[in-house]
């Protein structure tokens, strides 16, 4: 315990808050080539690897995560949330912060219902949290579905 002189001569030092998804806060200057301390909430990516994990012990499943290359340049593991996902190499994906517990170093998860990221379908709760609109679609088609459909009509 310091003394009243010794508070005086140095006063008490504010500890750090550690930052949990250090991914969402660097930016990729392209035109200097430098990364930048920016945050932001999501950040856009393209996914390089699709695939399952399993979880930590006393859990078991196959979690369906993705390698994510972000626009800052920098690689991370996300999660895809949600029963089924028609993710593959390629899609372009929007990333959020939270981590998966039982998942080793998954610090990040898809938003389900932007990008290629369709909605879960025939979901009825906790819509908003998996892109699914009010009657229980998904969120998003995708174009060859749209053009499919305005040929048969």
């Amino acid at each position: 315990m310091p003394t009243i002189s010794q508070l005086v001569r140095k006063g008490r030092k504010k500890t750090k808050k550690k930052i949990k998804a250090r991914a969402l806060r660097k930016f990729f200057n392209a035109r200097t080539g430098r990364i930048k301390e920016f945050p932001s909430p999501q950040k856009r990516g393209v996914c390089t690897v699709v695939k399952t994990a399993t979880p930590k012990k006393p859990h078991s499943a196959l979690r369906k995560v993705a390698r994510v290359r972000l626009s800052s340049k920098q690689e991370i593991t996300a999660y895809i949330p949600g029963i089924g996902h028609e993710l593959a190499e390629h899609s372009i994906v929007l990333i959020k912060g939270g981590r998966r517990r039982d998942l080793p170093g998954v610090k990040y998860q898809v938003v389900r219902g932007k990008y290629d990221a369709t909605g879960v379908g025939d979901r009825k709760k906790a819509r908003s949290k998996y892109g699914t609109k009010k009657g229980g679609k998904a969120v998003k088609k995708t174009e060859e579905t749209e053009d499919a459909e305005e040929r048969e009509s």
